[in-house]
């Protein structure tokens, strides 16, 4: 976690320059603390204990680029809550933030809410690094409960996933706020930007709050729908047959498929089995459905099929009308009121492209919105970057793609519209450092 020290350990005030003060104050924050920085970059952040890597381990290849050295000044702090999952910086309290201001500002904003169920530094090196080097201010927020047992925050069924978008609303008032207050003059742009659950977030808030943002990027975003799907129909599937096919069933293995995963993804099954697919069933299911394991919190891990209560068997479609309920007070319709650029990977192995960005592009279409989005299927993309390096013939990394969409939407705000929808295929004869530097969106 970051130390104490290190929130203390402020440079001299002249190294904020023009930007001015070390003092920020965010409206609402019940706790705040504010230090001037030589360089806001994970590179620096990560020397002067003001990041958590553990936060954002995993999400990006080895291979991305860094940045430059950007001076300014770094608040962290929390907006009151009663949860206190998040031990960052010692105080075992919800609803952190952290907020980044550099010295040269370009009068935009980018606020971020942290991917799957980790803390607000998970997007410092897969988005922060980019957005405080092109000059904007970076906001970002724990969502207000972390880890594995989110679900145990809230009182009724969905309770804590739907804390998650009011915590992003909250932030980005809160944020639009001291930015304007620190450098003096209006923020002119405000980007929300995400990956996986943090994609969500963005999409959910340009459907909910348009008039907060400009614009948005939404990376694989986990796609909630009430009458599905939604990832409490294809992941039972998935667990319910991975241990016939692992076996060596030919019938399991189009099980798998049929749920929606990808052909030539099967190289990665094993490993989102153990690490992803279980957990992320039995937790979300807990969250919108605790019923179905009487008294067990988050069901029993890796069960067989047959046992009582057990998540292989989960039928998202046969339970309670309250369930559906649940979802819906957290699904999408794809009204979205700003510009949204997606990119999903065809290899995604937690959310299949299938089953998520491909229904959402539908949803969007149907809604009438189509022209405000761009959707990008990236050939050999998976959920995550960071078995990119244990693959890397075989994975191809979003993160590039992602900078490439972040700029192709500050130019579509500009007035030059993105390229058209599409697949992004793997370039004949790209090696993995040339993908891991750059993409081509058409």
């Amino acid at each position: 976690m970051v130390l104490a020290g290190a929130l203390a350990a402020a440079l001299p005030a002249s190294a904020s320059a023009s930007a001015g003060r070390c003092r920020v104050d965010v409206p609402g924050a019940q706790r705040q603390v504010a230090v001037c920085l030589a360089d806001l970059t994970t590179t620096g952040t990560l020397a002067s204990g003001h990041t958590v890597e553990a936060d954002w381990a995993g999400l990006t290849s080895a291979g991305l680029p860094t940045y430059g050295r950007v001076p300014g000044v770094q608040v962290d702090g929390y907006f009151p809550d009663t949860s206190t999952a998040n031990t960052n910086n010692g105080w075992n309290h919800d609803s952190q933030f952290v907020l980044r201001l550099p010295v040269h500002w370009n009068g935009g904003l980018v606020v971020s809410g942290s991917p799957g169920v980790r803390r607000q530094y998970a997007n410092d090196r897969a988005i922060g690094d980019q957005a405080l080097a092109e000059g904007y201010a970076f906001a970002a927020t724990d969502k207000g409960n972390t880890g594995a047992a989110f679900y145990d925050d809230g009182v009724r069924p969905g309770d804590a996933l739907a804390e998650w978008n009011t915590r992003v609303t909250q932030l980005t008032l809160a944020a639009r706020s001291a930015v304007s207050s620190h450098y003096r003059r209006p923020v002119t742009r405000t980007l929300a930007a995400g990956l996986s659950n943090g994609g969500y977030l963005v999409r959910w808030q340009l459907e909910n709050r348009p008039w907060l943002y400009d614009g948005g990027v939404d990376w694989e975003g986990t796609l909630w729908r009430a009458d599905g799907p939604n990832l409490l129909t294809f992941l039972p599937p998935a667990l319910r047959a991975y241990p016939a096919y692992a076996a060596g069933s030919s019938s399991a293995h189009q099980s798998i498929l049929d749920a929606g995963f990808a052909p030539g993804s099967e190289f990665l099954w094993d490993y989102h089995y153990r690490v992803y697919w279980d957990l992320t069933q039995r937790i979300y299911r807990e969250e919108v459905d605790p019923s179905f394991d009487g008294s067990l919190s988050a069901g029993t891990p890796f069960c067989a099929s047959g046992t009582p209560s057990c998540d292989a068997d989960y039928a998202y479609s046969s339970r309670p009308a309250s369930v559906a309920r649940a979802v819906e007070r957290i699904s999408l319709t794809g009204r979205i009121g700003k510009p949204l650029l997606t990119l999903h990977g065809t290899l995604d192995t937690l959310l299949p492209i299938t089953r998520d960005s491909d229904v959402y592009e539908r949803v969007i279409a149907a809604a009438g919105r189509g022209s405000l989005h761009r959707y990008y299927r990236v050939v050999d993309g998976n959920h995550v970057d960071g078995l990119v390096d244990q693959f890397p013939d075989r994975l191809r990394p979003l993160g590039p793609c992602f900078r490439t969409a972040f700029d192709a939407l500050g130019e579509w705000l500009r007035g030059v519209r993105p390229p058209a929808s599409g697949t992004i295929a793997r370039p004949a004869g790209a090696t993995p450092a040339d993908l891991a530097r750059s993409c081509s969106l058409g």
